[in-house]
């Protein structure tokens, strides 16, 4: 069965049945004209209307790649190893091909390398349709699906489909065009009876049919599949790898990496790369892998799965000397000789001296900033409506915590003899307002981070759209809980009855969680869950220490002055006890069977050390704080993905 497709699918930003442009990421030239595209037909269905449209299909080779990695950190002596050793080969267009090998091969690595996911320790060249590959353009042709399913776990299959549409499609296509379109590939990939269900629930074939199908939306020409049936069962094995066979027949040049195939999952591949320590034991058809074994003098036995077999030969459980026999066979990819058809294969020999060409009125995501930042904000607010953790556990804890707090320290805002209890209680205000919003992001952000490097390698937005998203998305939760909080702690505790105290103990709360979410971020995005949590604390410690509340400011050695104005914690006390007991407040009211050392506000402040008439210095030190951290957390995001690559 073919792949179904509606008459109007989108190629790139092109539309299949007009007279196209490249959308494939290379020139921007009809393929009927130029020698250095190779054109197939590719057969498209719209019911059973049968019609014909040329496409431009990509052929991939890559020559002498090596790669290396550095191991070690900044507390050990780094070392290299190289991975890959100056492998070749190539990969003709229109095929499903699986890149095989043990584990530590280095299948992962030469997919990574030839998608452009990894850039540093990179040498050797990749070619594309015989010129060296742009990888700016290559990467609108292409697209890269990871083995784990990053997937918004939050929205319905088809929701997922619609924001990847509207971020990966023209904002010219219309909206119900686009619905179409997304029908029509959740049909082919068997989705279409799990619109409704949420991601979370999905079963391991479904969400690994739901990362391609996303993909799919923008129909990329080639697919780097990583992995692509591991946890999966037989059925959900052969389900997958027959849909991506059926996508082959549009053209498409698909590369999967693969560990050990079943007998019957191998014949459905129509080449196979085999990678053994980082060399080439041998690339061609998969029906004459058998025959090559013969020819290097060893045969695979019979009834034995040629992929198992060869996977042995890979181990050296048949002697060390084997896997170099292959090597040397296969020229460590250079040889062609075992393709399914060598013969019929483009020279593009004359065109490797050349590269490809970046249109310049063609930029590298498919839609306008503003848009980006609108189906941004859409998926963001839907993600924060259906969030139990990062909306109605948090809301629900600022309500219990402030409840807590409000019973502990009843009415010890307008007590004289508890003034001490009631400045305990405002440090402990800034310290949940500090720990709950810095952990919570901690915890989070590293499950979207996963996802941000998925959806920003494969052109779905720009990092400062994404960036900008998340920002503007947790304002409004951000503000809610601290309203509550504010609202129950202030008048539980009978802090002063003045409008202008309250906002000012809002405002210096609401900036202390903007503050330690741009904390968070900043731990989130650099470290896993495990250090985070371990950090985000750790860095608590000294904030708290020089923040004037155990040991007074100017109680401070000389030589740790600095730590004071470093502390954004330090900031925020002072505008608390300055809204509370600053303002020229009059003497607090004594009970009569009590003793009331600071029923004199003046005296208190004094004794803690805080300037009343520092409130605006303390709000602009916390904004600087704020910009400061939200501009690393930035500048860490974009270090990170360019990391990883």
């Amino acid at each position: 069965m073919e792949a179904v497709l509606h008459e109007s699918t989108y190629v790139g930003n092109s539309k299949v049945g007009e007279n196209l442009k490249y959308s494939g990421g290379f020139e921007s030239v009809r393929p009927s004209v130029h020698a250095n595209v190779n054109s197939e037909k590719v057969h498209f269905y719209n019911g059973n209307k049968k019609m014909e449209s040329f496409q431009n299909t990509v052929d991939i080779e890559f020559e002498n790649i090596t790669f290396t990695a550095t191991q070690g950190n900044i507390l050990s002596k780094k070392s290299q190893k190289e991975i890959l050793h100056r492998v070749t080969g190539r990969f003709p267009p229109g095929q499903l091909i699986a890149i095989m090998g043990p584990s530590g091969a280095g299948k992962s690595t030469l997919l990574d390398v030839l998608s452009g996911y990894r850039l540093q320790g990179v040498n050797g060249t990749v070619y594309v349709n015989g010129r060296t590959r742009n990888l700016k353009q290559f990467r609108k042709s292409s697209c890269y699906i990871t083995q784990d399913d990053r997937l918004q776990p939050l929205l319905t299959v088809e929701e997922n489909m619609l924001v990847a549409a509207d971020l990966k499609l023209p904002s010219t296509v219309p909206s119900s065009e686009k619905n179409k379109i997304v029908d029509e590939i959740l049909v082919t990939l068997k989705l279409s009876e799990t619109k409704r269900v949420r991601a979370a629930g999905l079963s391991g074939g479904q969400k690994k049919r739901l990362s391609i199908a996303l993909e799919l939306v923008s129909n990329p020409m080639v697919m780097f599949l990583d992995e692509p049936t591991t946890g999966l069962d037989s059925s959900s094995c052969t389900t997958c790898i027959t849909l991506l066979k059926q996508l082959t027949q549009q053209g498409k040049t698909i590369i999967c990496t693969i560990h050990q195939p079943s007998a019957s999952l191998f014949t459905m591949f129509d080449q196979v790369y085999v990678l053994a320590d980082g060399y080439c034991l041998y690339q061609g058809g998969t029906s004459r892998m058998v025959p090559f074994l013969e020819d290097v003098g060893f045969p695979c036995p019979k009834y034995h799965n040629p992929a198992d077999y060869v996977i042995e030969l890979a181990c050296g459980e048949y002697g060390q000397d084997k896997p170099e026999k292959m090597i040397g066979a296969t020229k460590n990819g250079r040889s062609i000789q075992y393709f399914n058809d060598p013969d019929n294969l483009l020279n593009y020999s004359k065109y490797k001296d050349n590269e490809n060409k970046i249109s310049k009125d063609d930029g590298l995501l498919p839609t306008s900033q503003l848009n980006q930042l609108k189906v941004l904000l859409r998926r963001g607010f839907l993600k924060s409506a259906r969030d139990e953790t990062l909306t109605y556990l948090r809301v629900g804890t600022n309500i219990v915590v402030g409840i807590m707090l409000g019973s502990i320290y009843w009415k010890a805002g307008n007590d004289g003899s508890k003034v001490l209890d009631n400045y305990n209680l405002l440090f402990a205000i800034l310290m949940h307002h500090m720990m709950a919003t810095m952990m919570l992001t901690i915890l989070t952000f590293p499950q979207e981070m996963s996802i941000l490097i998925k959806e920003h390698f494969n052109r779905w937005y720009s990092l400062k759209m994404y960036y900008t998203s998340v920002t503007l998305v947790d304002i409004p939760i951000s503000i809610v809980c601290c309203f509550l909080f504010t609202i129950i702690i202030y008048f539980m505790t009978d802090q002063p009855n003045d409008s202008v105290r309250f906002l000012m103990f809002f405002a210096t709360c609401m900036l202390v969680v903007l503050v330690a979410q741009g904390v968070g971020l900043m731990i989130g995005a650099y470290f896993d869950v495990v250090n985070g949590t371990f950090i985000g604390p750790t860095l608590t410690v000294p904030m708290m220490m020089f923040s004037g509340f155990g040991v007074r400011l100017c109680d401070l050695p000389t030589v740790m002055n600095w730590g004071s104005y470093v502390s954004y914690l330090r900031y925020g006390l002072e505008g608390v006890v300055g809204a509370i007991y600053g303002l020229s407040r009059d003497t607090i009211e004594c009970p009569e069977d009590k003793f009331c050392l600071y029923k004199y506000p003046k005296e208190f402040l004094e004794m803690v050390d805080v300037r009343s008439d520092q409130f605006d210095n303390d709000m602009i030190a916390l904004f600087i704080f704020l910009f400061i951290l939200r501009i690393s957390a930035f500048v860490v995001l974009r270090y990170k993905l360019i990391s990883v690559r």
